[in-house]
Order: structure tokens, then C-alpha cells, then sequence
């Protein structure tokens, strides 16, 4: 027979709860925060949403969001409001950018605990919410600006509005809360609607009278998908106005992208990170879900026992995780941060039996040997490449023009050789959880600022000003969002992400026949494509080489194909921000052929 899950604690006073909250608040900016302010944006994804929110801010055009002076349509504009608040306010894009994800983080660990403690006490809270604090997953997402950790709290405020409402209630207003929440997880993410998918396994235990299970007929049911509609056409009714009284085909093409192929087929028919179906079990959970993911197996037993004897809030919880991950799994594109959403309510499924996993022997034993294997790789690959291949660390830092952080990563192996002998097995839940929150604050502090240069382009952005003359006009093609990040003159771009790359170099190369003074910065294998060997080596960054050519590099073969009208000049911020400029026909044009070329 299983064992009893934790007694639910007397109610803790409101000390105890401002001390649990306190607690976790330092939690999270210990390992969340280390290095806020201590680095740039780095690919993929974080360079773009910087780059959005900072122009928002400089040209006051908060509805479009724009790349390059070219608009944004694959999310909706929620997140990178969030980042260009912040950056009014701390006027630093450096520490901006990541404070959305930490303050979204800090929003969840709270739900987490508070119904946790609702649920079970204020034990199985705080267990529930340290257990986030430290798993691999949560804390990555914590301390990137990607939209996903923002995803992650509106849907965990859905759950909990739900969750307050169907089990021992009815509370409207949490309701009302919850689906509000949805709206605007739809807005910051087109899935934030994912919190309703709770309302199935609530029918099947209202329908069957498990105990709790909140029934009533009423009409104030409506009032969630209102409430959520409501918060949807705070964005969505403007959006569609502007795009209506511009008479603008670009904005008309922004508005049917984001509505329809960045939702429905984008989800029934992805083009890209297609996975088969058991990708999210196989691949993610196992490895990026540690060391919560250790103690799954032996708490699917207590999960089973709960169910059998009709535990609502063990269905509600466990029943939204699994549709979540059903949901997911369907589509056949995947990526591993999918099922983020679903880690909070499946680490409050296992809060009554947290303290018993992590105090199981075999627990212990499979983060003991996980942390022994992290520890020898750290070891023996510094002494691979400090003795056996030296080479290896002499051709990265002449490359990169970087000192490899031989200090770093020598405290990382020390570290976990110290964590390893002085937890030792019966307590390697420990020593694996140490390890995996030393990692964050050494990256944070140590590792991040000596590759940032390297890592986010600003270096790059550097050695082509210098070869560069104060007269000269520079293209970009193939270019990276974080370029955008530290270019200090005009530059003109040929479209933004194009899948017909050797075109857009035909309309490089037909802009930079031109005019005088005009110079390309292109990547090597682009460079070949139309200028053979010929042109300046600007640097090394993002695994290419990335040279400046001239129209007298160009090659006979690749003139006159190409069409200049596609060019679209990019302001920067400190110089007079200018809206996009894009031809209707031109943009068009784009855009028609990588569709075909999807």
C-alpha cells in the first residue's frame, strides 16, 4: 500500500506566509538573477525581443512590432511591452530584457506555494516551489527572455483562478480570473489558452460527484470566456482598426499572419521543429525536467492510489498536465519548452510526497550517480584539453579573440568534486541539486561576461565600424537580429529571415551596383555566391566568417538580376527612427517567395 500523503497543516499565519514568500524571493534571485545586468542578448531568440521592445520605445509604434524596420507578425506584442516598460524605466536594454522572464518566474513560485498550502499546508507549498526554484527547465527559462517563462505564469494564474473555483466552490471571481488570465496569455503567446483544457478532467469528476468537484447551473459561466475575450480585443480591437484605417497592404499581410498562419497552421502544419510524438516523454521530461524528474516513477504510484480514492485536486492537477502534454504532442512540431506550463501543476501533484522522494534511498542513489557523471565530465574534460589537447583551447581564443575560462570552469569541477564527497549517496538529491544551482550563479557571474562580446555581436558590430569610411553606405545581408543591436549608422536590409537567401544576395548585390560608396556585409558562404574570394575579413562570430565587399568585387554573373526596390534602410534608435518603408510590391514580393520556399 502506498503512503499517506503529507497531513494538511494547521493554517499558517500571515508571518509564516510573508517569510515562506521572502524565502523563495531570495531563492529565485539567487539562481534566476545571477548576472542580470552583466551581459547582452544572445541568440536565438533574445537579440529580436530586445531589438523590438527598445524600437518600440524610440518610434512609439506599440501595436506593429518590427525587425528591422520590417514587421514582426510570430508573436503577438504582450512580451516585448513588458521588456520596453522595463527599459523606460531602468533606461538600460542590458537589464531589461531579462527582468520580464525573473519577474514572471517570481509570479509563478507564488502561485505554486499558495495553493499548495491551500491544498495541502504550507509545508507541501513551499516544497512544491522550491522544487521549481531548482529544476533545470524552470530556472533556464528564468533566467532567458524568451516569451515562454511569461506563457508559464499567465497559465499557472489560469490554473490557480480555476483551480480556486472548481474544487470547493464555486468562486466566481477567481473564475473570472482565470480566464482573464487566458486572454492574456493569448496576447503574449496565441496557447494561453491552455488553462481551460482544466475544465475536462473537472467534468468527468463533477459528472462522476467526486468530492469537491464544484456543480452549479448558472449563467455567470459565461462570464470566463467574456472576461478572456475581453482582455484578447484590448490588443486585438485596436490592432485590427489600425490596420483597417492605414489601407496599408503590409500591415494587411501583418494581421493575417499573426491571426491565422502563426496559430492554426502553425500548429496543425508546423515547418519546422517537427518531432514525432513521444518526444516531449523520451526526450525533454527525462533530462531537462531533473532532478524533479527522478522521483516521477515512484510518485506515479501514490498519483494511482490518490485516484482511486476520488482525490479532486490529484485529477485536476495531473488531468490539465496530461491534456497539455496530448495537446503538444499532437502538432508534429515540438520544441522541449512546449511542456513548461504543465511543470508547475505536475510539481504541485507530487507536493504531499516531495519530502518522501527526496529522502528515498533510490532517489538519492540516481542524483548521486548523475552528479558523480557531471562531475567527472567536468574534470576530465579540463584535463583533456588543459594536457591531452591543448590545441583545442589555443584555436577557440585566437578565433574568438577570448581568454578560455579556465578559471570558471575549474571552480565548476572543484565544486562538484566538494558537493559529491560531502553529500555522498544517501543524500545525492542534495549534492545534484547544489551542482545544478552552482552552475547558474558561476555562469552567471564568471562565464557570461568574458564570451558576451563573442556571444552577443557587439565585438562584431565593433570591427565593422572600424572598416567602415564616414561616407560609406552599408548593406546587411543574411544578417542576425543582435547586428541591429549595435549598429551606430543607418543600414539597408534586403528583408528580414528570407528562405531564398541567394536571391536576397542577387538584391544585395543589385543595390550595391547602385551607387558609390556602397559596401555589403555578408557571411562566407553568401560572400562566394556572387564575389568569389574577394572582399575584407570583418571577424569571426555565430560559426561564420563575415566579410565587406565592394561593387568591384561583384562577379559579371550576378549583375542585373537582382531587385533593388526591396531595400529597406534601418535606423537606429539614436539616429531619427523612421516607420517601415517597404513597397507594398516589394514586401509582397518577400514574402510570396518564402512562402513558396517553406
Amino acid at each position: 500500500m502506498s503512503a499517506e500523503p503529507a497531513s494538511i497543516d494547521g493554517a499558517p499565519s500571515s508571518r509564516t506566509v510573508r517569510r515562506d514568500l521572502l524565502l523563495l524571493a531570495i531563492a529565485a534571485l539567487v539562481v534566476f538573477g545571477a548576472g542580470i545586468g552583466l551581459r547582452n542578448p544572445w541568440p536565438a531568440d533574445e537579440p529580436r525581443f530586445a531589438l523590438i521592445a527598445r524600437d518600440m520605445v524610440a518610434s512609439g509604434q506599440w501595436f506593429f512590432p518590427e525587425v528591422g524596420a520590417e514587421l514582426y507578425a510570430d508573436k503577438p506584442p504582450v512580451f516585448f511591452w513588458m521588456i520596453a516598460a522595463l527599459y523606460v524605466l531602468t533606461g538600460s536594454l542590458r537589464v531589461s530584457f531579462l527582468l520580464p522572464s525573473l519577474a514572471a518566474a517570481g509570479v509563478t513560485l507564488a502561485l505554486v506555494y499558495d495553493l499548495g498550502r491551500r491544498f495541502w499546508g504550507h509545508r507541501c507549498g513551499i516544497l512544491a516551489a522550491a522544487t521549481l526554484v531548482v529544476t533545470a527547465q524552470f530556472a533556464l527559462q528564468a533566467r532567458a527572455a524568451q516569451i515562454d517563462m511569461s506563457l508559464c505564469m499567465f497559465t499557472t494564474l489560469g490554473l490557480y483562478g480555476l483551480a480556486r473555483h472548481l474544487i470547493g466552490g464555486p468562486r466566481w471571481g477567481w473564475y473570472v480570473v482565470g480566464f482573464a488570465s487566458m486572454g492574456a496569455g493569448i496576447i503574449t503567446k496565441g496557447v494561453g489558452f491552455l488553462p481551460a483544457l482544466a475544465l475536462v478532467p473537472w467534468a468527468w469528476a463533477a459528472w462522476k460527484r467526486w468530492p469537491e468537484a464544484t456543480r452549479s447551473r448558472s449563467w455567470k459561466w459565461l462570464i470566463g470566456p467574456v472576461a478572456m475575450l475581453a482582455v484578447v480585443g484590448l490588443w486585438l480591437v485596436p490592432m485590427l482598426w489600425l490596420v483597417e484605417a492605414s489601407g496599408d497592404p503590409a500591415y494587411a499581410a501583418y494581421r493575417d499572419e499573426i491571426l491565422f498562419k502563426q496559430t492554426g497552421e502553425r500548429y496543425a502544419s508546423s515547418w519546422h521543429h517537427v518531432k514525432p510524438a513521444w518526444y516531449f516523454v523520451v526526450n525533454v521530461i527525462p533530462a531537462l525536467w531533473l532532478p524533479f524528474s527522478i522521483a516521477i516513477p515512484w510518485l506515479v504510484p501514490r498519483w494511482r492510489e490518490r485516484l482511486r480514492e476520488r482525490d479532486t485536486k490529484i485529477l485536476l492537477l495531473l488531468g490539465w498536465a496530461l491534456c497539455v502534454l496530448v495537446f503538444f504532442s499532437i502538432s508534429p512540431g515540438k520544441r522541449g519548452v512546449y511542456v513548461l506550463p504543465a511543470l508547475p501543476a505536475v510539481a504541485l501533484a507530487a507536493a504531499p510526497w516531495l519530502r518522501e522522494m527526496w529522502e528515498r534511498k533510490t532517489v538519492n542513489r540516481i542524483g548521486f550517480a548523475i552528479a558523480c557523471l557531471a562531475a567527472v565530465a567536468l574534470s576530465g574534460g579540463l584535463v583533456f584539453v588543459r594536457f591531452i589537447r591543448p590545441d583545442r583551447v589555443a584555436a577557440i581564443s585566437a578565433k574568438y579573440d577570448i581568454e578560455f575560462p579556465w578559471g570558471p570552469l575549474i571552480l565548476l569541477a572543484l565544486i562538484s568534486i566538494a558537493l559529491v564527497a560531502s553529500f555522498r549517496v544517501r543524500r545525492g538529491i542534495a549534492a545534484l541539486t547544489g551542482l545544478i544551482v552552482s552552475v547558474w550563479i558561476v555562469l552567471g557571474f564568471l562565464i557570461a561576461p568574458r564570451i558576451d562580446s563573442v556571444r552577443s555581436g557587439e565585438r562584431l558590430m565593433g570591427e565593422l565600424q572600424q572598416k567602415l569610411g564616414s561616407g560609406d553606405e552599408v548593406g546587411m545581408v543574411a544578417w542576425k537580429e543582435q547586428f541591429l543591436l549595435y549598429v551606430s549608422r543607418p543600414v539597408t536590409l534586403f528583408g528580414h529571415r528570407r528562405f531564398d537567401v541567394e536571391q536576397e544576395v542577387l538584391d544585395g548585390a543589385a543595390w550595391l551596383a547602385g551607387g558609390e560608396g556602397r559596401r555589403l556585409f555578408l557571411d562566407e558562404a553568401n560572400r562566394d555566391l556572387c564575389f568569389g574570394k574577394r572582399g575584407v575579413l570583418v571577424g569571426h562570430a555565430h560559426r561564420e566568417d563575415w566579410y565587406l565587399v565592394s561593387g568591384a568585387d561583384l562577379d559579371a554573373s550576378c549583375r542585373g538580376r537582382g531587385h533593388a526596390d526591396v531595400a529597406n534602410e534601418y535606423r537606429p534608435p539614436h539616429l531619427k527612427h523612421r516607420a517601415p518603408t517597404m513597397s507594398a510590391r516589394a514586401a509582397a514580393e518577400v514574402r510570396v517567395t518564402a512562402t513558396t520556399a517553406r
